[in-house]
């Protein structure tokens, strides 16, 4: 008789295993990554390089931009802005209940061109929206409440809907921000 649990827990720890090594990987790939302490020398480093282009350097500064948006609802200046508007309502389920829900009305993302300057150099950061780990700060979040009537009341009442009105969220990378970037120059 074959003992299923333990061919089903060296089957489990093989593919722990496997999974480990593969997260591991990203690890030494950072290991490999240049270090570039002053943005000053990345020209010194490129072009000693010059033959081989690209390669991977971390770099930091603090975010800055010689065109910043200036947010809606927040006041801050930032060079990465997204704005979503969801609108929140009340609705009748089949049991003739009221739940809650929501749809996405509005959702748009603004960059300007931006650097990072750590006081000896500029570098300028291009493809920023799509990195890994990059979380914008939320600006702000206001919830402004649908106006009440007779009209608006009986209109919601016959499509089985109560509007309850719209979350308005930004989310804003500021100017000033320091940050350190892991990517190819």
């Amino acid at each position: 008789m074959v003992p299923w649990s333990g061919v089903t827990c060296c089957l489990s720890a093989a593919a722990l295993y496997l999974l480990g090594r593969s997260s591991g990987k990203d690890a030494e790939v950072l290991k490999s990554v240049t270090r570039v302490n002053q943005l000053k020398d990345l020209a010194q480093l490129l072009e000693a390089a010059n033959k081989v282009l690209p390669f991977v350097v971390t770099i930091s500064g603090r975010v800055s931009s010689d065109t910043p948006i200036n947010c809606e609802y927040s006041g801050l200046r930032g060079v990465i802005v997204e704005e979503t508007a969801e609108q929140h309502f009340l609705k009748h389920n089949d049991a003739g209940s009221w739940i809650q829900d929501s749809a996405l009305m509005l959702s748009m993302c603004k960059e300007v061109p931006w650097y990072l300057d750590d006081g000896t150099a500029r570098v300028y950061v291009v493809g920023a929206r799509g990195a890994a780990g990059l979380v914008l700060t939320v600006g702000s979040e206001v919830f402004e409440e649908s106006g009440r009537s007779l009209v608006r009341g009986t209109l919601d009442y016959l499509q089985g809907l109560k509007m309850l009105g719209v979350k308005r969220i930004e989310r804003v990378l500021p100017t000033g921000t320091p940050l350190t970037v892991v990517g190819e120059v």
